[in-house]
């Protein structure tokens, strides 16, 4: 008999970190268009803000070629703890960070970030250690190629942690359409342009 359990995601027990979306960062990114990347990195923070995930967003020396965090997400989450790290590579290597993420007192940790090998692997490595579950948002991480970001899948999903899109993510949060039909088709018709036409179709449908 399988001792697998599907642990779910879950919207009371999860917390979303952005880790170094910044300026510079994003000319790296080459496994995504620029237009799907940025799209789906706003998704993922659309979802993180339509459940009320408490999220935190950390950048790597900023001052630098790294760049500051890219603008729309810091407007998104004005409130949010927000982490400027001086040099720390492994933002878990950062104890304002960490402690941020523990006063969040959620298990479930949804990451993603630029690069994929380094910024995300690195902190989702830490947190398994510690105990926490982790699940890496593929799409809304970006890297140099698909090499380099097949290695860093594989290194992840070999130490446990669960590889997922910001689409699998919302709906495993959601659960349930009959929860909020509205609102969940309104992310995803705001962030897929195939979805937008499914919800336009259903709505024409079911005003008649």
């Amino acid at each position: 008999m399988s001792e697998f359990k599907y642990n779910r995601l879950d919207k009371n027990e999860a917390a979303v970190l952005l880790v170094d979306h910044q300026t510079g960062l994003t000319n790296l990114v080459h496994d995504f268009s620029p237009d799907d990347y940025k799209n789906n990195v706003l998704a993922l923070a659309s979802a993180a803000r339509y459940f009320g995930l408490p999220t935190i967003l950390t950048t790597s020396f900023e001052q630098g070629p790294n760049g500051p965090l890219v603008p729309e997400l810091k407007e998104m989450f004005p409130d949010a703890p927000y982490i400027a790290r001086p040099g720390n590579i492994n933002a878990w290597d950062n104890e304002d960070f960490v402690n941020a993420v523990k006063a969040t007192g959620r298990k479930q940790l949804i990451i993603a970030g630029i690069v994929t090998e380094v910024c995300v692997a690195f902190p989702a490595l830490s947190a398994r250690e510690e105990g926490y579950e982790v699940f890496i948002v593929t799409d809304a991480s970006g890297t140099f190629n698909k090499t380099t970001r097949d290695a860093a899948w594989a290194r992840m999903s070999a130490a446990g942690c669960q590889l997922m899109t910001w689409f699998g993510a919302s709906c495993e949060l959601h659960r349930d359409w009959r929860n909020d039909i509205e609102g969940l088709g309104t992310l995803f018709s705001n962030h897929l342009p195939n979805y937008r036409c499914l919800i336009y179709s259903h709505l024409a449908h079911t005003e008649k």
